[in-house]
């Protein structure tokens, strides 16, 4: 009988939970909580890694920005340029002020800020259509923006008369802006918007643009034709701090709109049915996003032309460093694409001395082997999955 109890009594202390002693774990055998723990370190490891490399590159492109070029700066004098700014040492010479005023800092701003919009605007898409394929110009909007930059550089046809802005610009960024609402209002009935469909209308959109475009280079003549030639190819140069004004206006406007969304974002990563069992407004989720992506890459586009893949690339380098949380991907994607797009510049303008190459070469030239790494990383995931 003393044995059998002393049986039973084993059973039960092996079928019982773990008290605190256990509960903590022992060496070599971690309890939920603890992995927990160890992955919320690791991820805020992460992050603050990632942060700390976006300001360093953003620092260097800066740094770089400033002081290289056809007319080298030494650092020191551009740091006297911005404490003569501030009243604390004097100017250099007016030759350095010039240069610095009237072209470097413009164009290094303008960098920055497209940078930033397009990342901003590419990391909200693929939260959207939960495709990490996807970048800004999926509805049409550059084909657009190309559109309306073609009809004004070649049939003189201005399509707005933006305040400070040319006609090419101004009709640009029209452009886009009409390209992408008619692409959402085509995939929208009954209140609901297929994903899909919204897709396939982008398609759709950006033939009709790129025909429109084709079109106009045909007609064009010599003059008209480098004209949109070098808008095509993307360009920072001959910036304007109007310029900037308008897409640093734009770049507030839409992360005004786009960082509250985050949770939502994440939320919609689940699935759309799940989304609104959790009580949030997809559709009105679905139409902010695009609203505040459009006007980020059209802005952009219309000031700087075609620049491709900074809406594509900067978002996956965050989500590969520190994970897929919109709390943290879209300030840190817009942080990393005014990096790369800054970065991107400061080549563009120094590799050729004394010639430029064009930004959106230099964009293509690096996007281009990421984005068909990304795709066989895709499908190799996917294999894996099968």
């Amino acid at each position: 009988m003393s044995r059998s109890l002393s049986a039973e009594q084993a059973g039960r202390a092996a079928v019982r939970p773990p008290g605190p002693a256990t509960a903590s774990g022992g060496p070599g055998l971690p309890t939920a909580r603890t992995a927990t723990s160890d992955a919320i370190a690791a991820r805020r490891k992460a992050r603050l890694a990632t942060a700390l490399c976006a300001l360093v590159a953003l620092v260097a492109a800066v740094l770089g920005g400033t002081t290289l070029g056809a007319v080298k700066i030494p650092p020191g004098e551009v740091l006297s340029f911005f404490l003569g700014k501030l009243g604390f040492a004097g100017a250099p010479d007016p030759q350095t002020v010039a240069v610095l005023e009237s072209i470097r800092l413009p164009r290094l701003v303008l960098a920055l800020v497209g940078g930033a919009a397009l990342a901003l605007a590419g990391a909200a898409m693929q939260g959207i259509f939960r495709n990490p394929l996807a970048d800004p110009g999926i509805v049409g909007v550059s084909a657009g923006c190309a559109a309306g930059a073609a009809l004004a550089a070649v049939a003189g046809l201005s399509l707005a008369a933006l305040p400070g802005l040319s006609a090419l610009a101004g009709s640009a960024f029209l452009g886009g802006l009409v390209a992408a609402f008619f692409a959402y209002r085509f995939a929208r009935s009954e209140g609901r918007t297929e994903v899909l469909t919204l897709i396939l209308a982008g398609i759709a959109i950006n033939s009709i643009g790129l025909g429109i475009l084709g079109l106009m280079l045909y007609l064009a003549d010599d003059a008209e034709l480098r004209s949109l030639t070098g808008w095509l190819l993307g360009s920072f140069a001959g910036a304007h701090w109007r310029d900037v004004a308008l897409v640093t206006a734009c770049l507030v406007v839409g992360a005004i709109a786009l960082m509250p969304l985050a949770v939502k974002l994440d939320a919609l990563a689940l699935g759309e049915r799940e989304a609104r069992d959790l009580g949030i407004d997809v559709e009105r989720v679905r139409a902010i996003t695009i609203a505040a992506a459009t006007l980020l890459t059209a802005a952009t586009v219309a000031v700087a032309g075609a620049i491709s893949f900074i809406g594509l690339v900067a978002p996956h380098i965050v989500r590969l460093a520190a994970g897929p949380a919109h709390r943290f991907l879209l300030p840190a994607s817009l942080a990393t694409g005014a990096a790369l797009c800054g970065l991107a510049d400061l080549a563009a303008r120094t590799i050729a001395l004394p010639q430029e190459i064009p930004i959106g070469v230099v964009t293509a030239l690096v996007g281009g082997p990421f984005f068909l790494w990304l795709v066989r990383r895709a499908r190799a995931r996917a294999t894996v999955v099968r």
